[in-house]
């Protein structure tokens, strides 16, 4: 399921990308990508959170989640949400990524199908969120 291209690492499918923002006040930061372009493709007010797109460039804002901005991938997903078949489930990008040393904070149960999700940071303490909702 990894490609590798002459001289480098396996590809790793990871699925849509989109940036998670933690952030103070949802209905200014709302106005304020509007202002850049976004339009509102998912989320809702009243839960805390809003997905925002302009092309095929995604973010999420939410309030009162998490701490700090992540990167998050969705497995089995396009830009649009939309199911992509075949894509490499969040256990086996797991595993690769155990092989490859990386240290998670979160991980999935490997004897489990469907939804999951893992957690890691890069080496300058970046959050990074592979999310499979299906």
């Amino acid at each position: 399921m990894f490609s590798q291209s002459a001289g480098k690492s396996p590809q790793l499918p990871l699925g849509a990308f989109s940036v998670s923002l933690n952030v103070k006040d949802l209905q200014k930061s709302k106005e304020f990508y509007e202002k850049l372009g976004f339009s509102q493709m998912g989320g809702d007010l009243k839960q805390n959170y809003l997905i925002m797109k302009n092309g095929s460039t995604l973010i999420g804002i939410f309030k009162g989640y998490f701490e700090g901005n992540i990167l998050t991938f969705n497995p089995g997903w396009d830009e649009n949400a939309k199911e992509v078949n075949p894509f490499t489930d969040v256990r086996k990008i797991q595993k690769k990524l155990k092989a490859d040393q990386i240290k998670l904070s979160t991980e999935a149960d490997e004897n489990t199908k469907g939804p999951a999700y893992i957690e890691f940071t890069d080496p300058d303490g970046n959050k990074i969120l592979i999310d499979q909702h299906r």
